[in-house]
């Protein structure tokens, strides 16, 4: 933009004086309205609003322009702001030197040669600023025979605007008189807002404006908008002072923030928008008032692309005229700005405590903590501040205990969707007549005008006192009485009525009948012990039975008697307490008790059967055995848990031709029926081997007869192993049952089993022999899962630690078992433990018969 004087003029008149003249006149013509002060008020400001806007000063320094220029004219000051508004555009600028200023540093005394500068000249002052893109017009080149301007007479200087781009948007002087004359109508930020929306959707393209206002604590609140929705508005209507703000930025520097590339943009700043590529352009412009700028103006656009230099410097002007109007009616948040100031006056009236707050909310929304907007006089923190003295501070500030996450989230969910909310009675100690007093608090919260109105209710001592005994009386079943001798006033609590079984509208009943409610069996007892407590004022502690419709209660009496001076009894209090529901648990936990006490001595029965028929079909040899020139010994052990035996077993005898049968078994149970099993198992197998029975037949038919058994659940694991002296080989066969150890050499392995199945498991199983030849000095293993299995582990960890434990207590003497049982089977035992050790003799021993 470019200001300058045509040609000379005589002193006092600008540039077309004639027009200017004229319309003076014309003004004068008219009567000034001095009754309409809001007219009168809205001239002014249009004109310092313009003012501002083209010579970058502040609202004072454009009022005090105003007055000079008043005088300097001989005119009034609203005759000098209406000719200012009236005001022709400038003519092309011509050529010639020209003196260069910055909007800020403009002249604005009306001194001659007084230009404005244009768009992409160095001296705009802006870091940002963008440099005309190639091809775009630069400043105007002075044209051929054109004469050099004549400085204008000093005299009050009228502001012209000159047109920008040929065939580019309308001048700045047409946009700005018609957004000044606009703003002069509006009365607050957000009618500021939409008013610049509507004037600036056509010019720069802009779809949705912002006004922020900074707070005191240094954070912005948005205080006016237009072209966004009311979520959105609600999200962003308090900003932290945080890093990545682009309002706060354009702030704190003073200067505007161009974000015309949204990726990059969105790498340095928290973006607005729901999502932000809703807005793909945006400029932030403070509106700077002398040295300070406290409002942020946003302007968003839907489509991508830099703010061209003519857009630019429009929107800074913008900014410069929306000072004045914004001073006019202030823009700065007071600590009450949701209504704080009227909610304030009435919280002043009311007794309790009581505050209005308003949410802070962090870059994603979150609520982080809350500003005290108004608060009662009893409203106490926990350092002593009262009322007023908690405006404006952080509700964590005050109270920290109110970070309770329950209390926190129904606070968020009250603001979010309407719904009040109450939470749970707490504690909290209080300052008391010099002393700390636990209080009971509960909270009470409820949203207005997209703030919170959280209220305390402190429950009085004689309340808290009226509820204790309330809740004593309901938790115990039991109702206070109280009967006067000398008046015969009775009065019961609502809660004796209800032990009694009795309706309220029947009312209490005197002491002398109370034995009328019982049964009869109870009723002489009774009334003995409350003659005594009437007569000689002896303390009561009865029980009793009374009838109801829902059948017979237990009932407690406890009372004693106030007497008078001489001792005589004139008033008895106490309390009746239903023990209906402990009666019927001690008679159930009896009945339990003495059913308790048959099944266990059942149990032990069945178990010393057991016993005796487990030892008499399973005797245990007191020491070793000797069997075809191998030593055996023989451990059985019982499990420790529970009262019934299991089923393992063993048999170990000499067969004919220098032979042995080993046998190792576990019958799948407890108790009369896994023995029985077992036995049968025993001496079928035996029987069949010694009549020369193969290994896998044996198996075979020992399936088939466990098939066959009557026993649902019969099933058992097997291994049977006949040694030949003769050549020292060994032949067994399994039926699932784990492998034997063998020590050799002081080396642990397992052997490999052969193929075989859980007896009773398959009606077709399949069954494998193996041979292993075993030399002198060699230790084998038999046993059953007992030894190695333990709940939670798997089986090969338990053979792991069998072949460790072999190995650590491999002595060969009389008696080695016991080392090895001890170490592996620590604790408590849940299952019968059978082992067979067997032994080869060295060539030096000499081999024992069987």
């Amino acid at each position: 933009m470019t200001s300058e004087s045509a040609e000379p003029t005589r002193p006092g008149i600008g540039p077309d004086a004639s027009g200017s003249a004229g319309f003076v006149a014309r003004q004068r013509a008219e009567p000034d309205r001095p009754g309409d002060p809001v007219a009168v008020s809205a001239v002014l400001e249009r004109a310092k609003g313009a003012l501002m806007a083209l010579t970058g000063c502040s609202a004072r320094a454009a009022h005090d322009e105003l007055l000079r220029r008043a005088r300097a004219g001989h005119r009034t000051l609203l005759e000098e702001c209406r000719l200012l508004l009236a005001a022709p555009a400038d003519p092309p600028p011509q050529p010639g030197p020209l003196p260069r200023h910055s909007p800020r540093n403009a002249p604005v005394d009306g001194s001659p040669g007084r230009v404005s500068p244009s768009p992409g000249s160095p001296d705009q002052g802006s870091p940002d600023q963008e440099s005309p893109e190639p091809g775009s017009p630069g400043p105007a080149s002075p044209r051929p025979g054109t004469p050099a301007p004549t400085p204008a007479s000093p005299g009050p200087a009228v502001p012209v605007v000159s047109a920008r781009d040929a065939g580019g948007p309308e001048d700045d002087a047409g946009v700005l008189e018609r957004l000044g004359v606009a703003l002069a109508g509006v009365e607050s930020p957000e009618e500021l807002a939409r008013c610049l929306l509507e004037h600036l959707r056509p010019e720069v393209g802009a779809d949705a404006v912002m006004v922020f206002a900074r707070l005191p604590e240094g954070g912005l609140e948005l205080i006016g908008h237009a072209g966004i929705d009311r979520t959105l508005a609600a999200q962003w209507r308090r900003v932290p002072p945080l890093a990545g703000i682009a309002a706060l930025d354009a702030l704190r520097t003073r200067e505007p923030r161009w974000l015309e590339d949204i990726e990059q943009n969105a790498q340095r700043y928290l973006l607005i928008g729901d999502p932000p590529e809703r807005w793909l352009s945006r400029a932030w412009l403070p509106v700077v008032t002398g040295d300070t700028a406290e409002v942020s103006i946003g302007v968003l656009r839907g489509r991508a692309g830099p703010f061209p230099p003519l857009v630019r410097e429009r929107l800074r002007a913008v900014a410069r005229l929306c000072a004045g109007r914004l001073r006019a009616f202030g823009t700065r948040p007071e600590p009450t700005a949701r209504g704080g100031a009227a909610v304030q006056a009435v919280l002043d009236t009311l007794p309790g405590a009581a505050v209005l707050l308003s949410p802070l909310r962090t870059a994603t929304g979150e609520i982080e903590d809350y500003v005290v907007e108004a608060a009662s006089p009893e409203t106490v923190d926990v350092v002593g501040r009262t009322g007023r003295e908690l405006v404006g501070r952080r509700i964590l500030e005050c109270w920290p205990p109110l970070a309770d996450e329950t209390l926190w989230r129904g606070c968020a969910h009250t603001l979010a969707t309407g719904e009040p909310y109450e939470g749970e009675p707490y504690g909290q100690r209080d300052l008391v007549a010099g002393s700390a007093e636990l209080s009971t608090y509960r909270v009470r919260a409820a949203r207005l005008d997209g703030g919170l109105v959280v209220s305390w209710v402190r429950y009085d001592p004689s309340d808290r006192q009226e509820r204790r005994l309330a809740d004593v009386q309901r938790l115990g079943n039991l109702g206070w009485a109280n009967w006067n001798l000398v008046t015969d006033e009775v009065t019961w609590s609502a809660q004796a009525f209800a032990v009694l079984g009795r309706d309220p509208v029947q009312g209490p009943v005197r002491l002398a009948d109370l034995p009328g409610l019982a049964v009869p069996e109870d009723a002489p007892v009774l009334a003995h012990a409350l003659d005594e407590l009437m007569e000689a004022g002896r303390r009561v502690d009865a029980p009793f039975r009374i009838r109801t419709a829902s059948g017979v209660r237990h009932l407690r009496i406890v009372a004693e008697a106030v007497t008078d001076l001489r001792g005589a009894p004139v008033e008895v209090h106490g309390f009746l307490q239903d023990l209906t529901a402990q009666r019927r648990a001690e008679l159930a936990l009896v009945a339990s008790e003495r059913a308790m006490l048959t099944q266990h001595g059942a149990l032990r029965a069945e178990r010393a059967l057991a016993g005796r028929l487990q030892h008499a079909l399973l005797p245990l040899p007191d020491k070793p055995l000797h069997l075809a020139g191998l030593r055996v010994e023989v451990a059985y052990l019982p499990a420790q848990s529970g009262v019934q035996v299991g089923g393992d077993w063993f048999s170990a005898i000499e067969l004919s031709d220098e032979a042995a049968l080993l046998v190792v078994g576990d019958v799948a149970g407890h108790g009369v029926g896994a023995v029985a099993t077992m036995a049968q198992l025993r001496f079928t197998a035996k029987g069949m081997v010694i009549t020369g029975s193969s290994l896998t037949g044996a198996l075979g038919r020992l399936n088939t007869l466990l098939l066959h058994s009557r026993d649902a659940h019969g099933m058992a694991t097997l291994m049977l192993a006949r040694y030949h002296a003769r050549g020292r080989r060994l032949v067994w066969a399994q039926a699932g049952h784990p492998p034997p150890l063998l020590l050799r050499d002081g080396v642990a392995r397992f052997l490999e089993r052969p193929r075989g199945v859980l007896l009773g498991a398959s009606a077709e199983p399949s069954f494998e022999e193996a041979e292993c030849v075993l030399r002198p000095g060699d230790r084998l293993l038999l046993y059953t899962d007992g030894l190695v299995e333990r709940p939670g582990e798997g089986i090969d960890s338990g053979l792991a630690r069998l072949a460790e434990a072999a190995m650590a207590h491999d002595r060969d003497e009389p008696g080695s078992l016991e080392p090895l049982l001890t170490a592996l089977l620590e604790g408590e035992r849940r299952d019968d433990v059978c082992v067979l050790d067997i032994r080869v003799p060295t060539e030096r021993e000499i081999p024992g018969v069987g």
